[in-house]
């Protein structure tokens, strides 16, 4: 099974790639996982303007920023796709919307109706549920074939010490139930 999972940060120490990672290497599937991800680097884009997506016309001769349509060959590649909201006083990260907002100048269904599961975490007791609530609603307008949500409170208490497992049960039964969803919608 292909899996792309990543962080919607920009971040290079993310907690929400860790999550999203953790995610991907649980699924359960009957055949090896071919996991590709992003990197921060990946989110290091001029923000967004039509003026920047003209001079960079009138520079390459295409509006398609590489970094946006690397996102959208990523996800066109993959069998599901696994996405972990960082937030950022309420809202998604900046990084992430930059990146979002350039790959839905070239493709408006960004997330091409794969099945994907949303993720968030954060240090805190919310786990970053405000991006993550933003995120439910507006990613389907967007192409996204949400098959369920998952917040995580309190990041750096919430796995064993290796982060090989979630130490709440309610919450690892919960991903595991998520992860099979996702599994048996995988093409």
């Amino acid at each position: 099974m292909k899996v792309f999972a990543f962080g919607a940060s920009g971040s290079d120490t993310s907690i929400n790639q860790k999550l999203a990672v953790f995610a991907a290497n649980k699924l359960p599937c009957s055949t090896p996982i071919e996991l590709s991800t992003l990197e921060a680097d990946d989110f290091d884009l001029p923000l967004f303007t039509s003026q920047k997506e003209q001079e960079l016309e009138q520079s390459t001769g295409s509006k398609a920023h590489p970094k946006a349509q690397a996102l959208l060959d990523k996800i066109q590649a993959a069998d599901v796709v696994i996405v972990s909201f960082a937030e950022h006083n309420g809202n998604y990260s900046a990084a992430f919307k930059n990146l979002f907002d350039w790959a839905s100048r070239i493709e408006q269904k960004i997330f091409q109706n794969k099945p994907t599961l949303l993720l968030s975490t954060s240090p805190g007791g919310r786990g970053g549920k405000s991006a993550l609530e933003i995120a439910e609603k507006s990613l389907p307008r967007f192409g996204a074939a949400v098959v369920g949500s998952l917040s995580i409170p309190s990041f750096h208490e919430a796995f064993n010490e290796n982060m090989s497992m979630l130490r709440n049960d309610e919450l690892s039964y919960r991903m595991d139930e998520l992860l099979k969803t996702l599994s048996s919608h995988a093409s």
